[in-house]
């Protein structure tokens, strides 16, 4: 059935159909010529083009929207001539031209990559016309199922990741409680490499890990659940943190695909009475500590990150948290993204006035006391708007918080 399109006159007329490139590769100028009448008497609307070798066809595969082919080319034969087009453009449409009326050939080459196959002599125009139709469509309908497949492949991976990066806290103090929350960046698909943990060990002690492997991408995702996992399985066996950091490093230079890859990371371990703890920055940004009364970076050495350094020793400080606190960990996704049309980034010391932004918000005007999931999110979605959409970068934020201690 042909559309009809409405002019601003109000009159009716009928839409051309849509034109269809065709590329006919055929070294046979008789060949060639009968293709071109059957298709000029069978009206078809296709703008047909001609190719006689294999090499000849080649830059004009980008614009064709099907291919008639030989088998037998000068510099082609058989069904590597299908082959070869499946290489250079797998979602190319394909009907096969033969002079040879075989049908185990043709049943070959539609296994091979063809849309169907059609013996010289034995087609008209309207056949043609007709196959070449039904193989553009039925191409089209391969490619979405194809797309889809893909969609639900990644869907099943990106879970399997997300499991492997962002676990349950492994936590039973009643005084402490957990944020988490991962973005991935843009309009990405996948997850990328950043990751967190917190595990409380039977001597009391809580450790808490943010992490992120540079670059994006599903390689980059697996390497951060195996560093995550050894980070936890380390910490489960009782070993201090820079033995952990050890490990880590040993694992990311085993598992990683290139040698330039490397992994930043920021451990905090707090302490039983939960006022003070130890913190290891190994190349990561510094945590935020939110207390009643300030709120200000934690402060540490600075390492090298894992995969870069080869050190067995690293750098690590005390730090006060008090008897009420929230300490926000994150990886740089959070803080990279810009601050209106300019190039500033919202960085460290935005991110401070953005927390400070939700204490001013927070009716008892005391963000230690504020649930960490709302500071998440509300840093989050603050840090979205002044970037003016999606933030570029995966990020994780990991809030914990600790309320003060019960009364007598």
């Amino acid at each position: 059935m042909v559309a009809e399109n409405i002019t601003s006159s109000g009159h009716a007329r009928l839409a051309r159909p849509e034109r269809i490139s065709v590329l006919l590769i055929e070294d046979d100028d008789g060949d060639a010529l009968l293709v071109d009448e059957l298709l000029l008497d069978a009206g078809a609307p296709f703008t047909l083009s001609r190719a006689r070798s294999m090499a000849e066809a080649r830059p004009a595969l980008p614009g064709a929207g099907c291919v008639l082919l030989d088998l037998e080319l000068p510099d082609s034969r058989g069904l590597q001539s299908v082959r070869t087009l499946q290489q250079i453009r797998p979602d190319l449409a394909v009907v096969v031209l033969t002079g040879i009326a075989d049908e185990h050939l043709g049943e070959q080459a539609v296994a091979a990559g063809a849309q169907d196959y059609l013996v010289k002599g034995q087609v008209d125009g309207f056949l043609l016309h007709r196959v070449v139709r039904y193989a553009i469509e039925r191409r089209r309908a391969e490619e979405t199922q194809r797309q889809l497949t893909e969609a639900r492949l990644r869907a099943a991976e990106n879970a399997r990741l997300e499991r492997g990066l962002l676990p349950s806290p492994l936590l039973s103090d009643e005084r402490l409680s957990v944020a988490a929350r991962y973005r991935s960046g843009g309009r990405q698909t996948l997850l990328g490499g950043d990751f967190y943990d917190l595990v409380e060990a039977p001597d009391g002690w809580v450790y808490a890990v943010v992490g992120d492997v540079c670059g994006r991408g599903a390689d980059e995702a697996a390497l951060g659940v195996c560093l995550r996992v050894a980070w936890r399985t380390m910490i489960l066996a009782g070993r201090p943190p820079d033995e952990t950091l050890t490990a880590v490093q040993q694992v990311l230079q085993h598992e990683r695909h290139n040698e330039r890859m490397f992994a930043t990371m920021c451990i905090l371990s707090v302490a039983p009475d939960r006022a003070d703890g130890r913190l290891y920055l190994a190349g990561h940004p510094q945590p935020i500590l939110v207390t009643p009364d300030a709120v200000s970076e934690l402060q540490a050495p600075i390492g090298l990150p894992p995969g870069i350094t080869s050190a067995a020793e690293w750098p690590s400080a005390r730090v006060e948290l008090g008897q009420s606190w929230s300490v926000v960990m994150y990886t740089d996704g959070l803080v990279e993204g810009k601050v209106g049309a300019g190039p500033e980034r919202l960085g460290s010391e935005g991110l401070i006035r953005l927390i400070e932004k939700e204490r001013a918000q927070d009716p008892a005007g005391d963000l230690a006391g504020l649930a960490g999931e709302q500071l998440a999110d509300g840093l989050i979605s603050q840090a979205r708007e002044l970037n003016g959409g999606d933030l570029d970068d995966d990020l994780a934020v990991l809030v914990v918080s600790c309320a003060p201690p019960a009364g007598p």
